[in-house]
């Protein structure tokens, strides 16, 4: 049993909830304050419980540290926010897409653009997309494509950014632009094609 008394319990990265309901106005202040990398999430203000009950209002905060805190360390930082029962983060990437619940279809959507860096915390690092989801997404820029007779790159990248910029206008800028680009010009050669044998 002596090992269990040794074993470290420690760890970087911390998530917790803060109420507005008790948290102080500058809430965001004191953790700046600490010049560590943390992410906000968007107000959790749509959450269910099991029985269909509105859930308290709540954000969820996620600290990252370079290095290893105690739990009491982190109830330091928490006791000043009137924050109950800080968690360890086991995986950050998961936690941040929690935020807007990415993974939890049944639950409410909130805007990925609410998910706020502080102290140079990146969340797009960690909101990119799945391989799957990379590719449902560029099968609806095809989809759009063939049922607007989109026939030049610009106009499907136009349209991304004014109604699609947190999902196709990523992925076009990142990593999609050559095959949508390439059916788009097979789709602007078939029509020529057409027109010259009709």
């Amino acid at each position: 049993m002596s090992w269990l008394k040794n074993k470290d319990t420690r760890t970087r990265n911390w998530t917790f909830f803060v109420y507005p309901e008790s948290a102080p106005s500058n809430w965001r202040e004191i953790l700046d304050s600490y010049h560590v990398p943390w992410i906000e999430s968007p107000l959790h203000d749509k959450d269910v419980n099991s029985d269909g009950e509105i859930k308290k209002a709540h954000w969820h905060v996620l600290l990252m540290f370079s290095s290893k805190k105690s739990y009491t360390q982190i109830l330091e930082i928490t006791g000043q926010l009137n924050s109950p029962n800080p968690q360890k983060c086991t995986n950050i990437k998961g936690m941040v897409r929690y935020f807007a619940h990415m993974d939890n279809p049944e639950k409410f959507q909130y805007e990925k653009s609410g998910i706020i860096g502080h102290a140079g915390a990146d969340p797009l690092t960690y909101l990119s997309v799945t391989s799957g989801e990379r590719y449902q997404l560029i099968r609806e820029m095809i989809d759009y494509v063939r049922e607007n007779e989109i026939d030049e790159l610009q106009d499907l990248i136009d349209y991304a950014i004014e109604n699609r910029y947190e999902d196709w206008f990523p992925l076009l800028c990142d990593n999609s632009t050559f095959i949508m680009n390439n059916y788009i010009k097979s789709v602007r050669h078939r029509v020529k094609n057409n027109k010259q044998f009709s």
